[in-house]
């Protein structure tokens, strides 16, 4: 199966990080990054999607982030 996850964060290093990490867990970058203005927080939001091909079935319980 393919597990897909959505990477959000401010636009600081700790979203590079974010990133990184889970590139280094085997995930791989799936199409490009978006950056957006969040209006209540007056902050820049960075997003990149990411997706591992994992072994077994899909479960709405399994952590993700644990894959």
């Amino acid at each position: 199966m393919i597990a897909y996850r959505l990477l959000t964060h401010e636009d600081t290093s700790a979203f590079c990080h974010k990133v990184t990490d889970a590139l280094a867990k085997g995930w791989q970058l799936y199409g490009n990054p978006s950056y957006a203005y969040h209006a209540e927080t007056g902050k820049m939001m960075c997003a990149q999607a990411v997706t591992k091909d994992v072994p077994g079935t899909y479960d709405p319980s399994m952590k993700l982030g644990e894959l």
